[in-house]
């Protein structure tokens, strides 16, 4: 694959490592080699190595001492606290759109809810997921504050790789979903701070449990199937 740089070649690796990570093509635990990716992408080492950095920032690897770039565990309090954040974060964003937006600024999002639900009805879960953070990216400008904004795209790969995850868990995740974006907008038509930030909290909550107790079976099987091993030798 040959790269072309738009804006940053090294933002457009870390975009690339990124998709790869979110939708589980590379796991928890792997090891992310510079010289592999760079052939690999045919580009330099040292942008390789400027992305890493931009997806250490991002939460989706730990840079290791003598272990280089791997790929950031998903333990149940990295996804509570992880969680946790997003609720504190949207809440604000919800608080300062309630305050400033008109009515016609709904019509983008409006659109977006539309599109949500034929992705739903059609079951793409890729397509769902995409409009998803399209929807989110448009709230974000809503908080009027660039800290903000900057901590919620530093954030936001660790939450669409949960929330990628969450879509496939549960066959009704994107059902889920969609009433939540649209309890979203209906609240901020009707100037409800309270009910808004009990969505979200509820929704945060929902998927976090969900994914927390995706994690916690597989480490229960993996403990199961290792003491298996352990008794057959």
């Amino acid at each position: 694959m040959s790269f072309q740089a738009r804006q940053s070649l090294s933002q457009q690796i870390a975009e690339h490592i990124a998709r790869q990570i979110i939708q589980g093509d590379l796991l928890a635990g792997d090891r992310i080699q510079e010289l592999r990716v760079a052939s690999e992408l045919e580009v330099s080492r040292g942008s390789v190595r400027e992305a890493l950095l931009i997806l250490e920032r991002r939460h989706l690897i730990d840079i290791l001492p003598r272990r280089g770039a791997v790929v950031k565990e998903m333990s149940e309090d990295h996804v509570h606290s992880l969680y946790e954040v997003f609720q504190v974060l949207m809440g604000l964003v919800a608080r300062k759109a309630i305050k400033s937006m008109e009515e016609s600024d709904l019509d983008s999002f409006i659109e977006l809810i539309h599109q949500l639900q034929q992705e739903a009805e059609s079951r793409n879960i890729e397509n769902f997921f995409e409009v998803s953070f399209r929807f989110f990216e448009k709230a974000y400008a809503y908080a009027g504050n660039p800290f903000v904004e900057d901590i919620l795209m530093n954030v936001q790969p660790a939450i669409q790789r949960a929330f990628y995850m969450a879509l496939h868990l549960d066959d009704n995740e994107m059902k889920e979903c969609l009433s939540f974006f649209k309890a979203i907008v209906e609240t901020i038509f009707q100037r409800d701070v309270r009910s808004a930030l009990e969505i979200i909290r509820e929704f945060a909550e929902h998927q976090s449990s969900l994914v927390q107790d995706s994690i916690m079976r597989a480490r229960q099987i993996e403990a199961a199937w290792g003491k298996g091993r352990q008794s057959k030798s």
